[in-house]
């Protein structure tokens, strides 16, 4: 997630250089073929591609409004898993009495919980986006991305830690392991059978959360909406140099002036201008599909983990807990 208000443009030229740089060089040979060659029939009246530019804007508004609804979905979700996760840990804390080592595993676990689940969430799919390469050597850097499930050593025992290794969903046997522990407290009278059921309400609350967070991560947005976006958006962006020559020209015979150097830098200049404003529309909404994919506008979710991890040992009255996630080049993870 990016925190700052306003995104440098060292940033947006990492994501628009190789586009930029098409632009120019694309409207460049076009205008150069018109006016220097004299390829006067290559221009497009502007009015048929401006009713596609308006289509286009369209469709892009609706897949980009489709696209933060999953963000937002999923931000969501994750602020249930911090309000549960507090839940949780005042639960332990309150009815499972005179067993301090079964409260500490009790909430350890949960944490070690929130961090697999952030990292199967982490992991790539065949539609996961990919991004140019200076922006894939900032995230590969910043190393945050699809990491391996390790770390919970401190969390849990060896012997835990070695059961779950080769689990196909390793969130999902956690709380299961959760299930298990709460019985065997009640078998030892250290908790009631009512209290067994409201941690029971807890467990299922948590497995309904990673059930959403999963239909979110292994749905893909429509591809109907995500595909013919780009390809439409890529049709006006071809067709728009032939258009403004069209516009340029007409204007150019009225104010007949003789040296129109500038006025060809000037449609250059919009041709490049007015497809990259769609082709970052069009971007936006594809780094908003998939919020758990570790980029820049993805839910933090280390961050979040983290949170969780401080508030619950604070609870445990730990001492030396760990410090908070801060942002690397203003992307909080």
């Amino acid at each position: 997630m990016y925190i700052k208000r306003n995104i440098s443009w060292a940033l947006i030229l990492r994501f628009a250089w190789r586009k930029l740089i098409f632009f120019t060089v694309y409207a460049s040979i076009v205008f150069y073929l018109y006016y220097f060659l004299n390829w006067t029939h290559i221009d497009i009246p502007f009015e048929p591609i401006s009713v596609i530019g308006i289509a286009v804007a369209f469709y892009i508004g609706f897949k980009n409004s489709q696209s933060y609804d999953r963000f937002w979905e999923a931000r969501k979700i994750w602020g249930g898993i911090v309000n549960y996760s507090r839940t949780w840990a005042n639960n332990v804390l309150s009815l499972v009495e005179n067993d301090r080592d079964a409260q500490i595993v009790l909430i350890h676990r949960h944490i070690a919980w929130i961090n697999a689940l952030r990292i199967q969430l982490r992991q790539p799919t065949s539609f996961s986006k990919k991004e140019n390469r200076a922006v894939e050597r900032l995230f590969d850097r910043h190393g945050e991305r699809n990491p391996v499930c390790s770390g919970m050593d401190h969390l849990l025992g060896p012997q835990e830690v070695d059961s779950i290794e080769n689990r196909k969903n390793v969130a999902t046997h956690l709380v299961k392991k959760q299930g298990l522990h709460l019985k065997k407290l009640l078998a030892e009278g250290k908790i009631t059978e009512f209290d067994k059921q409201i941690f029971h309400g807890n467990l299922e609350e948590m497995y309904n959360l990673q059930g959403k967070c999963e239909r979110i991560k292994n749905t893909p947005f429509p591809r109907q909406y995500a595909y013919f976006s780009t390809v439409f958006t890529w049709i006006f962006l071809l067709l728009l140099p032939f258009g403004l020559l069209n516009v340029f020209a007409t204007e150019l015979r009225e104010l007949e002036v003789g040296n129109n150097w500038w006025y060809i830098v000037l449609m250059i200049f919009f041709s490049i201008l007015i497809s990259w404003i769609f082709s970052t529309m069009e971007s936006v909404g594809s780094n908003s599909e998939d919020p758990f994919e570790g980029r820049i506008n993805d839910v933090p979710m280390t961050a979040l983990c983290r949170t969780i991890e401080i508030d619950l040992r604070d609870m445990l009255d730990e001492e030396n807990l760990p410090p908070k996630i801060q942002p690397m080049h203003n992307i909080l993870y």
